[in-house]
């Protein structure tokens, strides 16, 4: 009996040791599980390589899911991934050129009312030839690199320093947050949120190593291109790829009912 008792404790060890520590890494994804909805959330589009499909909403957001290789690190891959939403915020030079184009606009249109009297299109001639001047001034400010910003008597700043806790701000309205992993940076003109972690893999819930990651990038800013109001992914995988990328662009910046079926569409398929 003794013998057998033995053998059975030893099986039951060797069982419970190979379940905490896989020997084989989990099956590396071909192509991307596409499913025609997930939420909100309605299929597109998808590529005949499966590696891309894309998502949209009622409310106009926009998903691009993909599947992405990893040649040094999963934080290399996902750099061409941020300067791509990261154009999506318009330059200086756009922003002022944008101002011109609208003050020129005022002007044609003080130019039509010449059925007013003269008194009032002369007046409105001015105010809008002073804004198509000021505009061409904010466009030569931004060509000549004038970033000078300075303001006067705003000089108060308050600063939290804890273990796993820093944060810094001013009375211009701008904020540094920085809790674990997660990072906010944000200002008058928007925010920007990051977040990464490692994490287990699906199937390694008792593995001492973290395989896998998960990172969310969002950008949210009134004035991105194309009608914009937040853009941002959703990322996840194991470390040494390939990994699952959802690339967003939300129209409202209420955006966190898409990102909710972003995450869950990325987890399906990133197998963490």
């Amino acid at each position: 009996m003794k013998p057998l008792l033995f053998l059975f404790a030893c099986g039951l060890v060797l069982a419970t040791a190979a379940a905490c520590s896989p020997t084989t890494p989990p099956k590396a994804r071909a192509a991307l599980d596409c499913p025609a909805s997930q939420g909100d959330l309605d299929r597109a589009s998808v590529a005949p390589d499966g590696k891309t499909c894309l998502y949209t909403t009622r409310a106009g957001d926009q998903v691009s899911l993909r599947l992405i290789p990893v040649s040094s690190s999963y934080e290399a891959a996902l750099q061409p991934v941020e300067q791509e939403l990261q154009a999506e915020v318009p330059t200086e030079q756009e922003t002022a050129a944008a101002k011109v184009a609208a003050a020129t606009a005022d002007a044609k249109t003080a130019a039509a009312d010449t059925k007013a009297t003269a008194g009032a299109a002369a007046e409105a001639a001015k105010a809008a030839k002073q804004a198509a001047e000021d505009a061409a001034g904010e466009a030569k400010d931004a060509d000549d690199g004038d970033h000078t910003g300075s303001h006067p008597g705003r000089n108060e700043h308050a600063r939290v320093d804890l273990p796993g806790i820093h944060i810094e701000a001013d009375d211009d309205g701008k904020a540094n947050v920085n809790v674990g992993m997660i990072h906010v940076n944000a200002g008058e003109d928007g925010a920007v949120v990051r977040m990464s972690r490692d994490v287990r893999l699906r199937g390694e819930a008792f593995s001492r190593d973290k395989r896998g990651f998960r990172a969310t990038y969002i950008l949210a800013k009134d004035n991105l291109k194309d009608g914009w109001k937040t853009v941002g992914y959703e990322a996840a995988g194991p470390k040494i790829g390939p990994i699952t990328v959802a690339v967003v662009k939300a129209r409202t910046g209420d955006h966190h009912d898409v990102f909710g079926d972003v995450k869950r569409l990325v987890r399906k398929n990133a197998g963490v």
